[in-house]
């Protein structure tokens, strides 16, 4: 068979651009990491050829011995790093996996309860315009407007006025720890099944950097992708005395045949996980955000709740006299990929924004730490400071040499 370049000359160079990119820029968005070489090579394997709709044991397909043996081990694997008592594998994104969760407990205009969109909640959490929001009657909790965090009690009036039948927790752009036992206390007073989503955190739950939502929750979404440094994809783990229903929501409800190369790739991610090299590598990530966190404060910049937990940073830029799309653009055109953010009470539009939002798993896994942290703070200050061409190209060799002194190790 013909190469790409052969084949397709214009998505070749596209996709030797974004390596590019991506070899010379620094990834600071929250939700991106880079995958190792071994789940590139699995995702990128044969098994994409491979149709097998069902589950391991019980497929609709014939020929499916060896698809089976990597979904097993997706699942067994995924079981033992999160102490769950069952997992499916095969949604696509971590909001298919959210999807299938209310698919499987709830039914068309039930109340769930869930964290707002504007104050760091995700769109599939019940947003207006998502199909959560049009499916189900979500009402939400936000922040304490003053500390910019969760504030428990006034989840727990909600819950007792509302009466919900399922709690959402879990966040896209919330810097705390999130008290998983607290909610667990609020749905067993109002009677409502609970689930975390933990798309973000994932890879800090399975190390022990961040309070694990087991055994509190009922249902547990994810994606692999992010901490958990593996394929696009989703993951549910669930009780189970659930496990029937989800895996009927999954398959036939809301999905056909499952992508058996990326199914591979997550067990190998999730192998991968189970190291201590990726213990580490977690630590690493909450030190590094630390750190940054402090070195902007230090340089003037607020950031709601005043520092993090976690892997993000969300920086409020009312004071600096900037927009986070202003922020965004002017640090992309350094070298620095970052994403405008809505902050808590946002008087700007989602578009425009006052926040601009700064992760630093993918930082991390080229193996930067705390040093290369006040570096690149510094960076970011003298790109939002200045905002001239001059500095911007001063900036922008700065960020390719430390690039080159860190490559991407693929």
């Amino acid at each position: 068979m013909k190469s790409l370049d052969q084949v397709d000359v214009e998505i070749y160079n596209a996709i030797k651009e974004e390596k590019n990119r991506q070899d010379k820029g620094l990834e600071l968005i929250a939700s991106e990491n880079f995958t190792s070489e071994a789940v590139l090579e699995a995702q990128r394997s044969v098994m994409t050829n491979k149709y097998a709709e069902g589950y391991p044991g019980k497929r609709y397909y014939g020929g499916c011995k060896f698809v089976d043996v990597a979904e097993t081990l997706a699942i067994e694997r995924a079981i033992k790093l999160f102490n769950a008592d069952h997992a499916n594998v095969q949604p696509h994104s971590g909001t298919q996996a959210n999807m299938a969760v209310y698919f499987a407990c709830l039914e068309i205009g039930d109340t769930v309860l869930g964290m707002d969109l504007s104050c760091g909640g995700h769109l599939s959490h019940g947003a207006s315009f998502n199909f959560s929001g049009k499916f189900y009657n979500f009402e939400f909790y936000g922040v304490n407007k003053n500390t910019y965090k969760i504030d428990l009690e006034d989840v727990r009036q909600k819950a007792i006025e509302l009466k919900p039948k399922l709690i959402v927790t879990g966040a896209s752009s919330y810097p705390r720890e999130i008290d998983f036992e607290g909610f667990k206390e609020i749905a067993d007073e109002v009677g409502a099944l609970l689930m975390a989503d933990i798309a973000h955190i994932a890879g800090l739950v399975a190390s022990g950097f961040h309070k694990s939502p087991f055994p509190y929750c009922d249902f547990v979404t994810s994606t692999t992708h992010k901490t958990l440094r593996g394929p696009r994809g989703g993951l549910i783990l669930c009780k189970e005395e659930y496990k029937k229903d989800i895996d009927k929501a999954v398959f036939p409800f809301s999905q056909g045949g499952p992508m058996m190369h990326t199914i591979a790739a997550k067990a190998v991610c999730f192998k991968e996980a189970m190291g201590q090299d990726f213990i580490n590598y977690q630590k690493q990530i909450v030190d590094n955000c630390k750190v940054l966190s402090e070195e902007l404060m230090s340089l003037g910049y607020e950031l709601i709740t005043g520092r993090t937990d976690i892997h993000l940073l969300l920086m409020d830029l009312r004071k600096n006299e900037m927009t986070g799309k202003e922020a965004q653009e002017l640090l992309e055109s350094a070298g620095i990929t970052a994403n405008r953010n809505v902050i808590p009470y946002d008087p700007k539009p989602p578009n425009i924004t006052s926040g601009l939002r700064l992760g630093v798993p993918a930082i991390t896994s080229r193996g930067m730490k705390e040093s290369e942290m006040k570096q690149i703070a510094e960076m970011i200050h003298n790109v939002l400071q200045n905002r001239d061409e001059s500095t911007i190209n001063k900036v922008k060799e700065e960020v390719w040499e430390l690039c080159k002194r860190f490559p991407i190790d693929l």
